[in-house]
């Protein structure tokens, strides 16, 4: 655990030192859980919106993207639920003064009991070798099985509690799972209370309930409200989708580990209507597909799981989310959810307006179903950077600090630097910076030693350094040097575009 907050700080520094991410309001001590991208954390979370925008609206026919506003009606979110129901479980330590997430109190432990049971799974394959069968391990193995009961005695107990609402049943159950405040180590916990996330502000210059109006706690709802607007507008025949990337506000009260709980956040979310019946189909494949697009990624198949929902929300028939091992172990990255007609039949029932399909292969009307693909933005950027960041011991003994982000996503695109500052080379240099600049993010780089730039671009992702020098200026070849391998080849300004397109380019993901 202590290595896991060791690189979570690790990641932090590297964030603010290189321009990825700065504390919001730092000149005035910060803002808890809240912070501002920098000049390089910005360009890489355009490159993943540009990622998931490409691959769900440009790469599907049947979808298309939206933008709505972050003010909606108040009755929006009667209609939701999100007035009545959108609540956090949250305890309190006596000793510690801190306050916690009761439910992630519990799945924090029950990952515990999982570490156990992959611990003793690596005894077994050191144990067997060759002969280790997993799988018969797994259903054998009196610990195993021991640790898999107990995991699901609680998540069971867990379901029924926070599904009947019983916040007592919740308290008692972490009081029987012995769990302690990770700051106090006491067990001297209060009762479980529900507290909604909504902000609540006011319109106009008249105070009151009447003005009362929300900063949206999702995007999902400018999706709902918008369906009929889009669907005749756009001649859109179901199944077909409505994507949107648009920031949201909850007032978590406990928001912490750096960026992936905060209270201004945003979201990259693609609603899916189906018609009823076809829910099921469509959300496997949803999962299939949501899944294959962050493998594309390359950053490591088994840092992905996908974890079904304990407790399903008031709107869902299946919930599952694609979690991620980011520093502080496996949390949620993506949710996928089954939404039945929930949402649409709400608004109907709230605005008077019929929100329904006319099928003509189906000679009917009918209010159609929804499968919904939910991803954090600022969770995505928080894996690609996290899994990105390495600390690598070189062959002569000499270390680099290198952010191998998928050559797509990355800031910069390409280095271009000049051996030394005279003799025409920063001339040249700038040159194929400007054959190069309409479609590829560069940087001029000509201070410090050639080594220390390579260490620099290292450090902030950067897929390629173009060194210009003398011989450059005779038979116009540079040396191109590969972030990942460090091998550098000579080759002509004339094949620089092809070579940095073949591996920059978001077909590289998207195929």
């Amino acid at each position: 655990m202590e290595q896991k907050e060791d690189k979570l700080k690790e990641v932090i520094s590297h964030a603010k030192e290189y321009g990825f991410v700065f504390p919001s309001s730092e000149i005035y001590d910060g803002l808890a859980a809240t912070y501002d991208y920098g000049q390089l954390g910005s360009e890489l979370k355009n490159n993943i919106k540009s990622y998931w925008w490409k691959s769900m609206v440009q790469m599907h026919e049947n979808i298309v993207g939206i933008d709505s506003a972050i003010f909606m009606h108040p009755t929006t979110w009667k209609a939701s639920g999100h007035v009545d129901a959108f609540n956090d479980p949250l305890i309190d330590n006596k000793d510690s003064k801190k306050r916690y997430r009761a439910d992630v109190l519990l799945e924090e432990h029950m990952e515990k009991i999982r570490l156990k049971i992959e611990k003793e799974v690596e005894k077994g394959v050191k144990r067997f070798g060759d002969d280790f069968d997993e799988h018969q391990f797994r259903a054998t193995n009196p610990n195993v099985l021991r640790n898999a009961e107990k995991i699901k005695e609680i998540e069971d107990r867990m379901r029924t509690a926070l599904e009947t609402n019983d916040l007592e049943g919740v308290y008692q159950l972490i009081m029987d799972c012995e769990i302690v405040c990770p700051i106090s180590g006491s067990r001297n916990w209060t009762e479980v209370r529900q507290f909604n996330l909504m902000f609540s502000t006011e319109l106009g210059s008249v105070a009151g309930d009447a003005a009362t109006i929300y900063l949206r706690p999702e995007t999902a709802q400018g999706i709902f409200v918008n369906f009929l607007n889009v669907q005749k507008s756009g001649r859109m025949k179901i199944p077909f989708g409505i994507a949107q990337i648009g920031k949201a506000f909850r007032n978590e009260i406990v928001a912490r580990q750096f960026i992936f709980r905060m209270r201004e956040f945003e979201q990259m979310e693609m609603q899916f209507f189906c018609r009823p019946g076809e829910e099921m189909k469509w959300y496997e494949y949803w999962k299939d597909t949501r899944s294959k697009w962050h493998k594309a990624l390359g950053l490591g198949d088994n840092q992905y799981r996908f974890h079904d929902h304990i407790k399903l929300a008031h709107y869902a028939n299946a919930a599952c989310d694609i979690e991620f091992n980011f520093p502080m172990g496996f949390k949620e990255l993506e949710g996928i959810h089954s939404r039945t007609d929930f949402d649409l039949k709400q608004h109907e029932q709230f605005s008077g307006k019929k929100l329904q399909y006319f099928d003509p292969e189906l000679n009917q009307n009918y209010v159609p179903f929804v499968v919904e693909t939910s991803v954090g933005l600022d969770r995505m950027f928080l894996a690609v950077l996290s899994a990105s960041h390495k600390n690598e011991v070189l062959e002569d003994g000499s270390e680099r600090t290198v952010l191998s982000i998928p050559p797509a996503l990355a800031p910069y695109k390409v280095a271009v630097m000049p051996l030394t500052k005279k003799d025409g080379l920063p001339e040249k240099a700038r040159e194929i910076i400007d054959g190069l600049k309409f479609d590829f993010l560069c940087q001029y780089d000509e201070k410090d030693s050639i080594g220390k730039r390579y260490r620099r671009q290292d450090a902030i992702g950067t897929p390629f350094s173009v060194t210009v020098d003398h011989e450059t200026l005779e038979n116009n070849t540079v040396t191109i040097r590969d972030r990942d391998t460090m091998d550098q080849v000579r080759v002509s300004i004339a094949d620089l575009h092809r070579m940095i397109d073949e591996k920059v380019s978001m077909r590289t993901l998207l195929v």
